[in-house]
């Protein structure tokens, strides 16, 4: 297959080249994709741009909007983390203020005469419990 080493080199460049080229896509692609100042007519044109002319495409695709992609980037991590800590809020809770939570209102439901003492007794015991 390879008749020398230069060939081997020069497959092995081909090679690195091929998958810069690739990984670069996947970037430039998430960027336009995550991009919402831009708007359906002038994504599909960097699209095609990019995929028709590849490594100009990507080249100009860079020096036009490189500015910006580090914050979009950052932006959508923001968002992300901002969303997992809502989310673990959500689900985790906080025990000792549900059940102090619980016995506030059960309370207010004594003082109104809606409950009896033993029905708020009982009430403050399952929360606690």
């Amino acid at each position: 297959m390879f008749n020398d080493n230069g060939s081997f080199l020069l497959a092995m460049f081909e090679f690195f080249l091929f998958f810069a080229w690739f990984m670069c896509l996947f970037w430039v692609l998430g960027d336009i994709f995550r991009s919402s100042d831009m708007g359906g007519g002038a994504k599909t044109f960097w699209i095609l741009f990019v995929i028709v002319i590849p490594w100009l495409g990507l080249l100009v695709y860079v020096i036009a909007r490189g500015k910006g992609m580090q914050e979009r980037q950052l932006e959508q991590a923001r968002e992300i983390q901002a969303a997992q800590t809502e989310y673990i809020k959500s689900v985790a809770g906080n025990p000792a203020a549900d059940a102090t939570g619980q016995i506030t209102s059960a309370k207010a439901l004594l003082d109104s005469g809606a409950i009896t003492q033993a029905e708020f007794e009982a009430l403050k015991v399952k929360a606690l419990a």
